[in-house]
């Protein structure tokens, strides 16, 4: 049986891309006593509607290349301009405008992307699906504008004749990809940021930089140690909408991570709220049951979508996956009188930083 959690890194290293939900927040814990100067870079900017922020420690006497910034954003820039459903222009873009249902010849980034993604597809029994999109332009949360209700039942049901991930194959070689219906809609946002910080960590080593820490959008990975010599040591959100707060610490390793949530984008209608996180099986939102899971990786891409499928696929579902998987995965569920309750799988144990004594 495969798994969720081991995927093979593509070979190649935007604005465009919906806002990511910002859930996991970067903490660096002080020795008692004072530390010498911390030598970590950082650069950060714009990309993919959000942001993106490197931490980069350079070793003793290495310098980092003054020109990394500008090397990070033109790799960015072309991510963007190949996976992006918000640019018009885009790779990604075209390939959904061609209502062809022949070979269609895309970049190798592309196909391996959505390959990796059509993997995920297949064992989380198409919880997670790159096809999804016009469900998510249906209830608002697309690049269309976003709606102040929730659709009609017959909307949701037009929406879902066309999601299927068994509707796309691609081809390695020569790299293509290929609809069996003219509409398909292919959106690869639960899995294009990830794929962006595992480039610009490729990036990183290619100059010689052995630690740091990447982030696009709360997508992060961590490589050797930070700025004070002390292990990479992440926060992960507690789930309150409007407030920022730390509901527990990981100590990442060379590890990456990523959280998805319902509790940053949605709308409320009729006193119900909506999240945008959709299931392709139902159509529908997620429960307000789940309100976050986060999950560690080899690779960011990795983490992002899987922490997308355990959100799509509820509490109950969800957490079956991880446990058949061996996922490292951390489950916030809203438990009575709004507490949240914590589980977690025996493979994130492990990273969890002991609670201090109050």
């Amino acid at each position: 049986m495969g798994s969720l959690a081991n995927a093979p890194l593509p070979r190649t290293l935007g604005r465009g891309f919906r806002a990511g939900v910002l859930l996991v927040v970067m903490l660096t814990l002080a020795a008692c006593e004072a530390p010498p100067p911390d030598p970590t870079v950082r650069v950060a900017g714009s990309t993919m509607g959000t942001s993106y922020d490197l931490k980069l420690v350079p070793a003793p006497g290495q310098v980092i290349p003054a020109d990394f910034q500008t090397r990070a954003d033109a790799l960015l820039t072309r991510i963007n301009q190949a996976l992006s459903t918000y640019d018009p222009n885009s790779e990604l873009s075209r390939f959904n405008r061609n209502a062809s249902t022949d070979w269609i010849t895309v970049s190798p980034e592309l196909q391996q992307i959505t390959a990796e993604a059509l993997r995920i597809s297949a064992l989380s029994d198409g919880v997670f699906d790159i096809t999804v999109g016009p469900l998510v332009n249906v209830w608002g949360f697309g690049p269309e504008p976003r709606r102040d209700q929730a659709p009609t039942d017959n909307e949701i049901a037009q929406a879902r004749s066309r999601v299927g991930y068994w509707r796309l194959q691609t081809r390695e070689e020569p790299p293509a990809l290929k609809k069996d219906r003219p509409d398909l809609y292919v959106d690869l946002s639960a899995i294009a940021k990830g794929y962006g910080v595992d480039q610009l960590a490729a990036l990183a080593e290619t100059a010689g930089i052995q630690n740091y820490l990447m982030s696009i959008g709360g997508e992060i990975r961590a490589r050797g140690l930070n700025g004070r010599g002390q292990p990479w040591t992440i926060a992960i959100e507690k789930p309150v909408v409007g407030q920022r707060a730390v509901e527990r610490l990981i100590r990442l390793g060379d590890r990456s991570v990523s959280t998805s949530g319902n509790y940053r984008n949605f709308f409320e209608y009729n006193g119900q709220r909506y999240s945008h996180i959709i299931n392709p099986r139902t159509g529908q939102p997620v429960p307000q049951t789940l309100a976050s899971v986060t999950v560690i990786s080899d690779q960011s891409m990795v983490a992002d979508a899987t922490a997308t499928t355990l959100m799509a696929a509820g509490a109950e579902f969800g957490f079956q996956l991880a446990t058949a998987h061996h996922l490292a995965a951390f489950f916030i569920l809203t438990g009575p009188e709004g507490r949240f309750e914590e589980h977690y799988t025996p493979e994130f144990e492990g990273y969890l930083v002991p609670p201090q004594p109050p």
